[in-house]
This record gives structure tokens, sequence and C-alpha cells, in this order.
């Protein structure tokens, strides 16, 4: 899969059959819309491509910075690569692309730049300038254009919305199970390794602290998780703690992971947390000690989940 920041860095000898779109999560509910994408590319006749933006529009139209996704940028292209897409484009969303006016956008754009053959798109999408024109008016341009539009169904975009709120709630309830039962995948987090305070490992538990830059991506609520990391192309299992470590003091949010087996330096390694199972909420414990006993539980509680899971 290709991916390109931009849609005027596109260009293809091909036509192309388009479907646009946040796609936060690349859930099961946007299986269905990816299939009919890839499988109706008439065998290569036709370059298959998803169109979507970055900042979310809602950051940019409504500076809505509270918003929580799913997925960071990268994270999602590492899974629509999964679907046999041809190219990912990436577009910076800013308020000069927001006033296209309707016919800019499919003339412009669609036609001229991307060369489109067909686009699969919402029942409800709305384009163009203050989101003027519906589904109605794209037939209209298609028809005059010469490009076909494919509509996805109203129960395929509820399913689709549905899936997304449950997961975000699953997610803020620590129900990391139902999440990933609509994901269709184990939820995961991706960030840096850093230094910590290094408390862990005074207490036989040595910790990677994972730094997240994007305060867009959505976190479980703070407690401890199973979690599994591929590092240097194994798989290593541990537990993960997201909270402000009470017992210690800390008012600061942190994500901290003990890896059960691993034993190298990863300081600085940017690494990939699949969370498997939520274990408990976070607590505060009378003194260190007490702290110590309870991870001890919580990793005996974890190897034997892995033990039925492996």
């Amino acid at each position: 899969m290709k991916t390109i920041q931009s849609i005027f860095n596109f260009s293809s000898k091909k036509k192309t059959i388009l479907t646009l779109g946040t796609f936060d999560g690349v859930h099961l509910g946007h299986k269905s819309i990816l299939d009919k994408l890839t499988k109706g590319t008439n065998n290569g006749e036709y370059e298959a491509v998803v169109l979507t933006f970055f900042p979310h529009p809602r950051m940019v139209l409504q500076q809505d910075v509270a918003i929580k996704l799913l997925n960071t940028i990268d994270e999602k292209a590492t899974l629509l690569e999964n679907y046999g897409i041809d190219t990912l484009i990436i577009h910076p969303f800013d308020t000069a692309f927001s006033n296209l006016s309707a016919e800019e956008f499919v003339k412009d754009i669609l036609v001229d730049q991307l060369n489109i053959h067909k686009i699969i798109i919402g029942y409800d999408h709305r384009f163009g300038k203050n989101r003027t024109a519906d589904i109605n008016d794209l037939i209209a341009f298609g028809e005059k254009c010469d490009f076909e539009v494919a509509q996805i169904g109203a129960e395929e975009i509820d399913k689709i919305a549905i899936s997304s709120t449950k997961i975000r709630k699953a997610l803020l309830e620590g129900d990391v199970k139902l999440a990933n039962q609509y994901l269709g995948y184990s939820y995961f987090i991706s960030g840096k390794v850093i230094e910590g305070k290094k408390i862990g490992r005074t207490i036989g538990f040595p910790t990677a602290n994972i730094e997240i830059n994007e305060n867009y991506k959505l976190l479980p609520k703070n407690g401890v998780y199973v979690v599994s990391s591929t590092i240097n192309n194994v798989v290593y299992f541990g537990m993960m703690n997201i909270g402000n470590n009470p017992t210690i003091g800390d008012n600061e949010q942190t994500i901290e992971v003990h890896f059960f087996e691993l034993h190298q330096d990863i300081y600085g390694e940017n690494i990939q947390i699949s969370i498997l199972k939520h274990i408990r909420e976070e607590q505060k414990f009378s003194n260190i000690d007490e702290l110590k006993i309870q991870l001890e539980h919580d990793k005996a509680f974890s190897q034997n989940y892995l033990k039925n899971l492996i």
C-alpha cells in the first residue's frame, strides 16, 4: 500500500475506485466497505484508494481539542494496509479545503486529481462548503462527469457509528473484551519507551514507561491490564498500569509496562502495546510493600490468564 500525504501528490495512470472517511478504529463495521472497495477493482483494472483527513475535521471546524480517537494517523495506516488497498491518501484538513464548493470538490479533486471511476459513500454523506451538497447532488455530478456512485445504506452506516461509540465506551469502562470484539483485533497503543523514576525495579518490577505524543489518542480507563508486544520479532507478554501512581504520590498520568521475560534495553524504541484484558482498578496502597504484594498477585493472575489464552 502506498501512503501519500495530500491529494495533490497523487497520480495514477489507472482510474480509481475510492471511498473516503475517518475510518476511526478500522473496526469490523468498516470491513464490508473496505471489502467492496478492494473487490471492485476488477482484478487490478482500477486503483483502490482510501481518502482520509488529518487533522480530524472536527478539530479544525469545531476546534474540538477534546476529541479522542481510537487510532493515531500512523496506527490507522497500519490497520488499513491489511485490507489490500492500493493507496491511502492522508490529506491535511484545513479551512481552505473546507471552503471548496461541492462543484470544486467533485471536478477539481475527484475527477481531475483523483481520476475517479467510482466512489463508495454513505447515504448521509454531505460535502462542499458548509456541507450543502448531499448524495443526490453527488449522483447528479456522477452522471455529468461520468463516474459511478455506490451508496452505503443506513443500516451499514448505523452499524459503523454504533460500533465506534461502543468501542470508546467499553474502553473508558475498562471492558477490553467487548471493545476487542467490535474491533476484530486487540486494541493497542503506540509510543516511545522513555526513562521513568525507576521505582519499579527496586521492588522487582522494572517497567517500560511509554510516551504517547498524540494527545487525541483514546486511552482505556486507569487501571492494570494484561498486554503483549512484539519487539524485534519476538512476542513478549506483561502487565500495564495506566494511572497516576497514587501510592507513590504522583499526579501526572503515566503508562508503565512490566514485561515478564524481556531483559534487553529498549529505551528510545517505539513499540506497540496490545491490550488483552483488564485486571483491576488502580489502587492506592498504604506503602510500597503492600503495592509489591498486589503486583505479585497481578502477575500470577496475568500468567494464569495467558496460559489459557496461548
